[in-house]
């Protein structure tokens, strides 16, 4: 088959022709179809996240086909359309597991990650977390729900009921909240970066009551903000501009350092938290509830050939909505 393949961190992905790879016990044969390329990867690829398997193929958001079925893979059928998210795999033991907290399972192995992607035709994964793909969806559309959507909807979920809702950073995964959040009946606030009119624009065009520069002030106080762009200094933005008991959300992997900031500007009951990868109960809610919505992702495709060109559009900030991968 052929993949793209990162040998070492900080250098572009290599296209490569390898075997096809076998399902173990537990484990599907997927057919990759489309797969979507996210910010982890690029926070992979550049060294952001460092100790990734390697060599690695990338790629945590995809969609296919059962193409091969391991023993002990009961309710998958050959044929089946099946997407796979970050979380690959957990032990179901620890204490984390155990107490329905599995995205902080001490053991967890991550799709692109630890276990290789789908930056190739085809793949092997958990079927304990393959899910499936709601109908309506094409391939390529339902790609970012995977990641960006699934992050999105955690992350929307610990702002609990805020009807006031700021969103840092308007990419893949925002645009999916956006979305969701007026479906729910919250008012949507969108901070781009500061002169951003074409994603301020479409972030009108989705809903957003206002869209403005990361650098603006909202016209009203915000019940809660979620910070998308890994941008530690927005954290402080965003807590400064929610209200007395607002909740402030980073929904990043990765982020640059918060800086100092007088405990004024937290005190009144507001608070900072993280959001750590997805749970399948995550996953299930979130599939169930997108064609309600019905949510519609704006999705720029790219070959498998081209990952490196969608990788640096993401990390130049070029691109609008979600970058996938359509395999061939």
């Amino acid at each position: 088959m052929r993949a793209m393949i990162l040998e070492a961190q900080r250098q572009p992905l290599r296209l490569a022709e390898i075997p096809k790879p076998e399902p173990s016990p537990g484990q599907l044969l997927i057919e990759v179809k489309a797969c979507g390329v996210c910010r982890t990867d690029l926070h992979i690829v550049d060294g952001d996240l460092t100790g990734p398997k390697l060599p690695l193929i990338p790629g945590h958001q995809i969609v296919g086909t059962v193409a091969g079925l391991g023993s002990g893979t009961e309710g998958f059928e050959l044929g089946d359309r099946v997407g796979v998210p970050w979380l690959g795999w957990t032990d179901g033991e620890c204490r984390y597991c155990r107490s329905d907290r599995e995205n902080l399972c001490d053991s967890a192995r991550f799709t692109g990650y630890d276990i290789d992607g789908g930056f190739a035709e085809y793949a092997v994964a958990d079927h304990r977390y393959c899910l499936p793909i709601p109908e309506g969806f094409a391939d390529l559309q339902a790609a970012p729900l995977l990641c960006a959507g699934l992050i999105g909807y955690r992350s929307l979920r610990l702002a609990g009921d805020a009807e006031r809702l700021g969103l840092y950073g308007f990419g893949a995964s925002a645009h999916i909240v956006c979305q969701v959040a007026k479906f729910q009946g919250r008012r949507v606030f969108v901070f781009s970066k500061p002169g951003d009119s074409e994603g301020q624009a479409f972030a009108r065009g989705l809903g957003a009551d206002w869209a403005g520069g990361s650098d603006e002030r909202p016209p009203e106080q915000l019940d809660a903000a979620i910070v998308f762009a890994p941008v530690g200094a927005l954290m402080i933005e965003a807590l400064r501009a929610t209200a007395k008991g607002g909740r402030v959300i980073s929904a990043g992997i990765h982020m640059s350092d918060i800086p100092s900031f007088p405990y004024a500007e937290l005190w009144g009951e507001r608070s900072l938290s993280s959001v750590a990868n997805l749970t399948r109960e995550d996953g299930h809610e979130f599939l169930e509830l997108a064609p309600q919505v019905p949510v519609h992702t704006s999705v720029t495709e790219y070959s498998l050939e081209q990952a490196n060109e969608a990788l640096d559009d993401i990390r130049s900030g070029r691109l609008v909505g979600a970058a996938v991968l359509r395999i061939a």
